[in-house]
């Protein structure tokens, strides 16, 4: 396993790292949970990420479990706020007293005394980004969170947020959590990429997948109990459009060329990205970490001539 820095923090995160979004407290439960994590660890994962809205909370509670007789000082672990969670006006978004309330329940629920990496889930329109920043400010001087970040967020809300730190003297943002893949690459590429080299940002990866569409499992339909098949899935149905799937397939048979799976090919393109600071990736199933894992192996493979058979099979997206 190799180690980045989080932007230009002195954090070091796995260039892999294990997510929980639908997985924990979804499609497993505690035992498999910690097998996987443990399994991670095992392999030099150290990060692994987390949201307090994740399984309503569960996914922070088989977090938690997992890690018990893991030593905590050598673990990164990420919780996020801004979705309900809690009953009535406040019990949503990033006011300060929502947030407050929200890493006291996240630190409970994963049995921890502070959090590595505290992300914005979202952006709040209804919250002054002072607010925002003053608060997450709080939280670091406190010991609850080590660093702060945003996801989801558009570049120019984060400059602002750089700007209100900067402004006041309180601590900036560490990292910004975007969906980025081969399908979808525009906003990382021509939109925060100049923000992580002013600023500083590291990025932290999520769906390399998209879904788990660019592991190749969708070529020929959808598969009995993959992701896609969930009812709660609905909307993902729709993401496997025949032009896509047409682009997973030639990938598929270059993959095979370079005797890698399709998912390993997908998150080796994604780890050339000096401004990744680590890729998020899930698992249900320990075969699912291990591939996964096996892409930092496979990055050497992409010279040249690969990586614009990808761009011609992508379609050169990005403008």
């Amino acid at each position: 396993m190799h180690y980045r820095r989080l932007g230009r923090s002195g954090l070091k995160v796995s260039e892999i790292s294990l997510g929980s979004w639908i997985t924990f407290g979804g499609q497993v439960d505690t035992s498999g949970a910690r097998d996987i994590i443990h399994a991670a660890y095992d392999q030099g994962v150290n990060f692994f990420d987390c949201a307090d809205v994740y399984a309503n909370g569960q996914a922070e509670v088989l977090l938690g479990r997992a890690i018990q007789d893991l030593p905590r000082e050598a673990l990164v672990l990420s919780s996020k706020v801004f979705w309900p969670t809690m009953p009535g006006p406040n019990g949503r978004g990033l006011s300060r007293k929502h947030i407050v309330e929200s890493i006291h329940a996240s630190l409970r629920r994963t049995g921890t005394d502070y959090l590595d990496l505290y992300f914005c889930h979202r952006y709040d329109p209804d919250t002054p980004i002072e607010e925002v920043v003053q608060t997450m400010d709080s939280l670091v001087r406190q010991g609850k969170i080590l660093y702060w970040g945003t996801s989801e967020w558009e570049p120019a809300q984060v400059v602002q947020a750089f700007g209100v730190a900067g402004r006041y003297g309180l601590i900036a943002p560490s990292m910004e959590q975007p969906r980025y893949n081969l399908l979808f690459r525009r906003r990382v590429e021509v939109e925060l990429t100049p923000v992580c080299k002013e600023f500083g940002l590291g990025l932290t990866t999520w769906s390399p997948l998209e879904f788990g569409i660019l592991s190749g499992k969708y070529n020929e339909g959808i598969p009995s109990g993959s992701r896609a098949s969930l009812p709660e899935m609905g909307w993902m149905r729709d993401e496997l459009t025949p032009e896509r799937v047409s682009q997973v397939r030639q990938l598929t048979a270059l993959a095979q060329e370079l005797d890698i799976t399709t998912a390993q090919l997908a998150i080796a393109w994604l780890l050339r990205r000096k401004e990744v600071s680590s890729v998020i990736t899930g698992a249900t199933r320990q075969e699912q970490l291990d591939e996964n894992l096996g892409a930092a192996d496979a990055v050497d493979l992409l010279n040249d001539e690969v990586l614009e058979q990808i761009e011609q099979i992508m379609g050169n997206q990005p403008e």
